[in-house]
């Protein structure tokens, strides 16, 4: 089986974090967090899940987060997800 990094760009997602979490935790070799300013219990909700928490200051630049994300994801595959969606 591929093995698969799961990258996420996230701010303030505590309400909508642990559904998407769990929903991508069983195909999920590594999960990946770029945080780009939390205020909230975010990043200690993904250290539960084992995360790799990456803090990025956010630029206004989606694609300079993501690719941040991307560089760090170390398996032949990524899953790339927002916080507020899930797999079914």
């Amino acid at each position: 089986m591929p093995t698969v990094s799961l990258c996420m760009i996230v701010q303030s997602e505590s309400e909508n974090i642990r559904r998407c979490l769990d929903s991508a935790r069983e195909c999920a070799d590594e999960i990946i967090i770029v945080d780009t300013g939390s205020s909230d219990d975010t990043k200690s909700i993904c250290s539960e899940y084992g995360a790799k928490i990456l803090d990025f200051p956010w630029s206004g630049d989606f694609s300079a987060a993501r690719n941040y994300g991307l560089e760090q994801a170390s398996c032949e595959w990524i899953l790339w997800l927002d916080a507020d969606e899930e797999l079914r």
